[in-house]
Order: structure tokens, then sequence, then C-alpha cells
């Protein structure tokens, strides 16, 4: 058979020179890969016709060159240069063997994206905490997650490859259904797993291109719903919806720092622009924020109250914005009304709004913007008159610094801001709140107490009260227990030891001495995070890194406990390091 013909049915393209680099052969295939003709190139040096080609180069060295990529105009060829060695092994010639791999390249690519997308999808598969089993058009089971093995107590290998009644206690198999109907099933309940545990299963037909292959079904463990209602329950504990109860003549102080704060409040309760109450934990926010809806136009109308650090992100988005019928298992038939439609007309007070993650923040823009509420899983907008009242004790300019609260819902919430001070900086009042806060315990606990002895006074007055009015109370309460029932003037006796058990708070006292002349003295805001994050500190110490019972002790909710940690750099592992 003749050789060119040969050469020239090949798929690969075929280059071959003489001597001087002179082209001597030059197939078809070599022809559409560079769009020059044999009759056009043969006998002309080869650089001219490619002036990237690297087959002279084996002309000199003699040394083959196997499977080597390089650029072809716009495309991309492999190629393999070869000496050409007459009877005497000297060279007289050299040819190259290639093809273009620029489509090789582009399925490789495409199969490793491909790969990609399934490690992914997996990895997708097997993270998610509903339990999910997949089975073919035979209802043989093919693929299930760990999930499902937490919640059947059947192992991927106890199943795969079998029929998909093997999990079934009691009820009827959902995949059986769905593959006779080719129709989806929702909310079917039906026991599984060796423990005949009550589930709720969701399946759907795998429909690839018009034919069944197969069914997919999520299956949810009904106690953990159960669970799900149950910290619901607690949640609506948790929230308090109530009429305001205190008014400005609740709020005592005379102090000019204070004073300034009350005026404020009262100029706010004259106007509905929102409100941000600032101020240390137990300076008394809620009390002015309940004082101003009841000197406000609203005073009729409902005053509804929030902790938002008491929630997780869903419930408090759930209860602040309601959800509609079928939003989430679990979730009332109906749907539910959310807090912003309950206080419509009225007050809604945000506490400790600083804790609010930024999805959160992002739907409270919307209704304070808009005054628009959209409910969980809801599209209809909902037209909501509500006065906001918001609260913080964080540096709510250096959580916007931080990308930790939205900058525009700042500035929407920080219309009015009013920053009450902490009680140490207006100590001259303590006398007034001591009688105040006494009247008040008479009240509650029946007693009849008069006053307080000068020296218990002047104990209180030397301590610096990081817990502010809140922890005076408690104080005061303390002491009245140490009274016996007759007696009627709380002396120093009666008064508990200050600070927590006389840990960090009487330490930070004498942990700065008086600066020396020309010295630097530390501004007031680093003094007291230092004693918080020696407070907190003591307080773990104390509870073992238990953070439920130091948050307890501390009169703060877990979450904010967290925040405080993260935010003071108290280690968690320090926390593990003390029950060692």
């Amino acid at each position: 058979m003749d050789l060119e013909l040969i050469i020239n049915s090949t798929h690969d393209g075929v280059i071959a020179i003489d001597r001087s680099g002179r082209i001597t052969l030059f197939n078809r295939a070599a022809e559409d890969l560079t769009g020059r003709s044999a009759v056009e190139v043969l006998g002309r040096q080869l650089t001219k016709v490619i002036p990237t080609t690297e087959l002279p180069r084996i002309l000199e060295t003699g040394i083959a060159e196997l499977n080597v990529q390089q650029p072809l105009g716009k495309t991309t060829i492999v190629t393999s240069r070869m000496p050409i060695l007459d009877n005497k092994r000297e060279i007289v010639g050299a040819f190259s063997v290639f093809r273009d791999v620029s489509g090789l390249i582009e399925l490789a690519e495409e199969i490793t994206h491909l790969n990609e997308m399934r490690i992914m999808w997996e990895a997708i598969f097997n993270s998610t905490q509903d339990a999910i089993s997949v089975v073919d058009e035979k209802g043989l089971q093919v693929s299930v997650n760990p999930a499902y093995s937490a919640v059947t107590g059947l192992t991927r290998e106890e199943v795969i490859g079998r029929p998909c009644t093997v999990d079934i206690a009691a009820g009827e198999s959902i995949h059986m259904a769905v593959l006779k109907t080719h129709h989806p099933v929702k909310g079917a309940r039906v026991r599984v797993g060796r423990t005949a545990k009550e589930v709720i299963v969701d399946a759907a037909p795998i429909i690839v291109k018009g034919k069944l292959r197969g069914s997919v079904a999520v299956i949810k463990d009904v106690s953990e719903i159960a669970k799900l209602n149950s910290e619901l329950r607690h949640a609506h504990q948790i929230i308090r919806k109530l009429q305001a109860k205190y008014s400005f003549d609740d709020i005592v102080g005379t102090q000019p720092v204070f004073a300034q704060a009350l005026v404020k409040a009262k100029l706010a309760a004259g106007n509905i622009a929102t409100v941000l109450l600032r101020g240390e934990s137990g300076t008394g926010k809620e009390l002015f924020a309940h004082a101003i809806h009841n000197a406000s136009d609203r005073r009729d109308e409902k005053f509804v109250r929030i902790n938002c650090a008491s929630l997780n992100e869903s419930l408090l988005e759930s209860e602040l914005f309601g959800y509609e019928d079928g939003a989430f298992t679990g979730a009332r038939k109906g749907g539910r009304t959310g807090l912003f439609e309950e206080a419509d007309g009225g007050t809604l007070f945000l506490d400790e709004i600083g804790v609010m993650s930024p999805d959160t923040q992002a739907r409270l823009l919307r209704v304070v913007q808009e005054n628009e509420v959209r409910r969980v899983g809801g599209t209809r907008p909902i037209t909501v008159n509500v006065r906001v009242i918001a609260a913080t004790n964080l540096d709510i300019e250096a959580a916007v610094a931080a990308g930790r609260f939205r900058e525009d819902l700042y500035y929407r919430i920080n219309v009015l801001p009013i920053e009450i001070p902490a009680l140490r900086e207006h100590l001259q009042d303590l006398p007034l709140l001591v009688d105040h806060i006494i009247k008040k315990i008479n009240t509650e606990y029946g007693r009849a107490i008069s006053t307080i002895s000068p020296a218990a006074l002047r104990r209180l007055s030397e301590y610096p009260w990081p817990g502010n009015v809140r922890e005076l109370e408690n104080i005061l309460r303390q002491a009245t227990i140490n009274l016996s029932f007759y007696e009627t003037v709380i002396g120093e006796t009666h008064l508990p030891e200050l600070g927590f058990h006389g840990g960090p708070r009487r330490a930070v006292r004498n942990a700065l001495p008086p600066p020396a002349q020309g010295e630097y003295l530390p501004r007031l805001k680093t003094i007291l995070e230092r004693a918080e994050a020696e407070h907190i500190t003591a307080a773990l110490e104390l509870h073992k890194g238990r953070r439920g019972d130091t948050a307890r002790a501390l009169g703060i909710s877990l979450r904010s406990l967290e925040y405080k940690l993260k935010q003071h750099g108290i280690r968690p592992r320090s926390c593990k390091e003390l029950r060692q």
C-alpha cells in the first residue's frame, strides 16, 4: 500500500524536514491544523511557515521529544519530535507528529468541574441535619446520609441495595407510594428503625428526561419537632408583652448628668422618633422605655417588650415578624402574627438590640424604614404603625466599625439617643435611690424598714457599683433578708459583702493607684472594661467554667455572656482548663 496514502489518512498531523530545515512532508491533517496547503509550504523553511516550531532543534540535538504541549495559532497541540537517521546513524532530517488537544483539555476541565460539583453535593448531602434516603426506580436503597443513620439506627451497609421497606417498622413505605403514583407525598407519619421511632416523611419522585428514575425522601424526627415546639413555648414565656407600668415618677435622680438624660427622655415622649437608650447593664434602660411610652400619646396602646439576646436567630425572627402557615416544620397552623403586628399603634421595646444577627438587622431596617413587615415564609407586606424604642449596653459605634452592626440601621435607630449614666457617675443620688428602693421592698416584702444607717450608707457610697442600680437593689434586698422582722434600720452589719464575693470588684478600686504628676491616666471606659473582664473571669472561675451558671450569677443572658467573652478576649479554653 502507498506510504503517502497511509500518512494522509491519519488524523495526526505529520511534518518532516531535511537537514537544512526545509519541509519535505506535510500531510492533510497538518494542512487542516495549520490552515496551510502542502503545495504552498513544501520546500520552504519550516520556521518561515510555523514561527513557533521547535522541530529544528532536533536537527541539532538528535534527541527525541515526546508528548510536548505547545500553542499552534489559536489552538493547542501535543507533539512528538524525532530525528531521521540514515544507515550510518547520522541525522538527515527530523519529523513531528502532532494533534489538536484543545477539545480534550476542555473535556478534562468539564470532567474536573463535574467532579468538584459531585464532591460539593456529597458534602452537602452528608452534612445536612435532615435525614435523607434515595431509592432507584425499582425501590432499592441507593444512598442515605449520616443523619438517616442517626434517626433510624440503621447503618449505610444495612440498607444500601436492599428494598426501601427495610427501615419501616410500622406503616407503608412512602418511597413505594411515590414510585407507584409518580407524585410527591408530604407529611406522612411512619415508624422507622429498630426502635420504631415516629417520623414525618416528605418524598418526591426523581424525574430525569421525562423518565422516573427513583424517589428521594426527607425524614424528620417527631421528637425533634416536639423539642422545637417546647423551645417556642419557652420563648413565649421569656417574651413579656405588657402595658407599661412605670412612669417618670418612678425614675429617681437629680444630679445634672442624670437630669440631662431625664430631660431628653421627656422630650422623646412628645414625638414619635425612634429612641436609642444607651448605658451599662443595670442603669434602668427598661424603666426609661416604660416611662417614655406612658408619657406619650400612645399610652393607651400596647407596650410590647422583647429581649433580643434571649432567643436564637430563627426564634427571634419568627417572634418579631410572625410567620405564615407552613413556613417551617412545627409552625402553628394558620401562621402567627409577630410582635410588630401586635404592637401596631403602640410601642415596641427592643432590649439588647446590639446582639441581633445581620440578617435580622436587615429585616428590622425594612420595618423601621418602610413601616412594613413581611412574615417569615410570606410575600405580602403588612403595614404597621409602631414606635420603636431600642436599648443596648454595647459600644454600638465600634460594632458598626467592626461590621457587626449595619450602619444604615444605626442611623435609623439613633435618631434620638439617650445616654443613661452609670450609678458611679451620679453617686450623690445614692440616698434618694436607697430611700426609693426601700419603699419598694417594703411593699413587696410586707416590711416596715424606715431608713439606712449613716455607716451603711457611707459604705455603699465608697463602692463603684459596676452593676449599677440593679446591683444596688440586689444588695438592699439581701440586707432586708438579713434584718430580723422587728428591725427597721439597715445597718452596716446587715449589708452583704460588696462585689463578687469581695473579688475583682473590690480589687478594681485598688488596681490603679493615683497617677503621679505627668503620668498617663487611663480613660474611664478602659477602667470599666477592665473591671468587667476581671469580674467575668472571676465568675467563670467560681463556677468551674460552666457558662450557663456564670450567666445566671451575673444576671445576664448566655448570649450576652458569649458576646462579652469574645469582646474581652476571654478564651473558651481557659474555661476548660478550670474544669481539669
